[in-house]
């Protein structure tokens, strides 16, 4: 898959904003125009192999990590640096 070029400081927080429970893939492709599956695959490149199986085992049917499945519109943690 084809990843758009990011810089070191764009790519630490998207992953710091994967590996959020209470952070949507829909906030970071709109803060960052990457849709789940480049998120994924920025994952396994930048993870280790053990970290990132871990990672996905996580989040793999987490409700919380898709804004339409979820159950509650807001969480009570927002962290600063997101934006929506």
């Amino acid at each position: 898959m084809k990843l758009p070029d990011l810089d070191s400081d764009t790519i630490d927080r998207v992953v710091e904003m994967a590996w959020e429970d209470r952070t949507t893939f829909d906030a970071i492709e709109q803060q960052f125009g990457l849709l789940e599956k480049q998120v994924i695959a920025l994952m396994r490149r930048e993870m280790k192999a053990s970290s990132f199986r871990m990672w996905r085992k996580r989040v793999t049917g987490r409700t919380s990590k898709h804004l339409k499945q979820r159950d509650f519109i807001a969480g009570r943690f927002k962290s600063a640096n997101q934006k929506t």
